[in-house]
């Protein structure tokens, strides 16, 4: 689709069976999910998987995570077992990722996995996208719809900001609700692992198992979506754990204090949480550096934080 003008559709009927039409024919999409806007193609076909890349500028080696309807469906992908049973009975549809051993006849293209023997699955919990897998009647691999590395969407103009002219179309259903994306649970081993920190609180999570969450460990690679150093950034530098800017500095805050733009002026970590990547698009615009207050590092600050690292961290020349 590079060099066509990006087609922004309603949440209509009649704009949402052009949106799965556009998918029917290869093409690649964005649209809202709970989390934030995701970059759709036709899970099972390479060529249409290729143009979310290309689109994206993403890394190979980087695999997605496919969006389907219900746990049912995401079965017939991946190996289930007890321990998925508990999380999609107790988080689906909702923020929430599994990483699970590929099905053999799984009909993924090998594109998605990036190489790897295990699938990342989601069962989203926005009703635009639940009504839109449904029509088009396929798994949907998404990544977050932005270029890679750069500020996650999570309003349509996030999307055409960086993306106009190199995808299909973009549904427009406002501001993502949760505004991080989803938190991954690989189940591939003996033991849970936390993947990535995100819209799901890992406490949460962890209650619901009745135990601990496994780390998984730096050295180990790419094994999930969202796991690369640098993610997620600004084109300006960020600097974090600041208690006041410095000059030429924007400042982003948390809780009652003066700043250029507040994640939450009550320290609430939902709010802050919804805020965040939308917040970073407004201060990039302003071409400054950003520095960002301290948020505490528990329930979804453990994402928020998560996130701001890998804005912060050095960069590929």
């Amino acid at each position: 689709m590079s060099g066509t003008n990006t087609v922004t559709l309603s949440t209509s009927v009649a704009h949402l069976a052009q949106a799965a039409n556009l998918l029917t024919a290869g093409e690649c999409i964005a649209f809202p999910t709970e989390t934030v806007y995701g970059l759709g193609a036709d899970a099972r076909s390479g060529t249409a998987v290729a143009k979310v890349f290309a689109a994206k500028g993403r890394p190979a080696f980087n695999p997605l995570i496919v969006h389907v309807p219900d746990a049912t469906i995401a079965q017939r992908h991946v190996i289930w077992s007890d321990t998925a049973d508990r999380l999609a009975s107790a988080f689906w549809p909702g923020p929430l990722t599994l990483v699970l051993p590929l099905r053999a006849e799984h009909g993924i293209a090998p594109l998605v996995t990036a190489g790897l023997d295990s699938l990342a699955v989601r069962v989203p919990a926005q009703s635009i996208a639940q009504r839109l897998m449904h029509m088009f009647g396929g798994p949907l691999a998404a990544p977050s719809a932005n270029l890679s590395g750069q500020i996650s969407a999570t309003q349509a103009r996030h999307v055409l900001a960086g993306l106009q002219g190199k995808i299909a179309a973009v549904v427009d259903d406002g501001p993502c609700p949760v505004g991080l994306e989803s938190t991954i649970v690989g189940l591939t081993g003996d033991r849970p692992v936390l993947l990535r920190p995100g819209g799901l609180p890992v406490e949460v999570i962890e209650t619901a198992l009745g135990h601990t969450l496994a780390r998984a460990g730096d050295k180990e690679g790419v094994t999930a979506p969202g796991q690369l150093q640098s993610h997620y950034a600004p084109a300006a530098a960020l600097r974090l754990q600041a208690r006041f800017p410095r000059a030429g500095e924007l400042l982003l805050g948390f809780g009652p204090m003066d700043c250029d733009l507040n994640l939450s002026q009550t320290g609430d970590l939902t709010e802050a949480a919804a805020n965040l990547f939308g917040h970073l698009h407004k201060l990039d615009r302003m071409s400054a550096m950003i520095a960002v207050a301290p948020v505490p590092d528990h329930g979804l600050g453990l994402a928020i934080n998560d996130r701001l690292r890998r804005a912060a961290a050095p960069r590929d020349t």
